[in-house]
């Protein structure tokens, strides 16, 4: 099980690349086994193209390394405090991709002007707080995922399965780590479709409720009848 978890995070992370996510070596994926209580994550500063089972590295849900010879991802107590805080996060993409962030950096979130956007998620991607001085200074990594947890709480991670880090970049997830990267790949096309539309129309509306809930429904709800079932 644990073996599958491996190769399955390996190749969400060598897919990052592939679908414009990442630049060097800014991002990572995680996936996480319940049973086990153990999190697969990328090593920490592994170029994309190099990168083999080696550089996965195993922790448990209080960050001690259980298996592998790398440093983890410096994002990793980020990502250990979204899996304690929602069961039903199975997998966690973080990236710097560049229309997110730049709405991180705006300091903005990201209006729900399109049914592209309510396929994804029937809710404006909500940006965190800022981050106290001592925050910063004494947990950053923790407080950040602090910080993404109490912005998507009163929802839950089904119903926002990405936020954007103020000043940072986004944070997606999903059931499993291929899941949490359709997400990211999903959040970046939106978050520059919403950019356009703004500079088109900056006072674009957002999207009537009806279809919102609509396009929303017909994907993740209890009779969604997208694709194939």
């Amino acid at each position: 099980m644990l073996e599958h978890l491996i190769e399955e995070v390996l190749a969400a992370n060598r897919s990052l690349p592939a679908h414009g996510l990442v630049m060097l070596t800014w991002g990572n994926v995680s996936g996480v086994d319940r049973a086990e209580g153990l999190v697969v994550i990328k090593a920490s500063g592994v170029p994309y193209e190099d990168m083999t089972p080696a550089d996965m590295v195993i922790v448990d849900l209080d960050g001690n390394v259980c298996a592998g010879t790398r440093r983890p991802s410096t994002d990793t107590p980020t990502h250990l405090a979204l899996y304690r805080a929602f069961d039903e996060i199975g997998g966690i993409v973080h990236t710097h991709s560049t229309y997110a962030t730049a709405w991180a950096q705006a300091l903005r979130e990201i209006p729900l002007l399109g049914t592209t956007h309510a396929d994804l998620c029937a809710y404006p991607i909500p940006l965190t707080r800022p981050l106290t001085e001592e925050e910063v200074t004494t947990d950053y990594e923790g407080a950040t995922g602090a910080a993404l947890i109490e912005a998507v709480a009163p929802l839950g991670a089904s119903e926002l399965p990405c936020a954007l880090v103020r000043g940072h970049g986004p944070f997606c997830w999903g059931a499993t780590p291929a899941a949490a990267v359709e997400n990211a790949v999903t959040l970046e096309a939106v978050a520059q479709m919403a950019l356009l539309t703004s500079e088109l129309e900056p006072g674009a509306v957002p999207l009537p409720d009806a279809v919102r809930r609509k396009h929303f429904q017909r994907k993740h709800g209890p009779r969604a009848y997208y694709g194939q079932r």
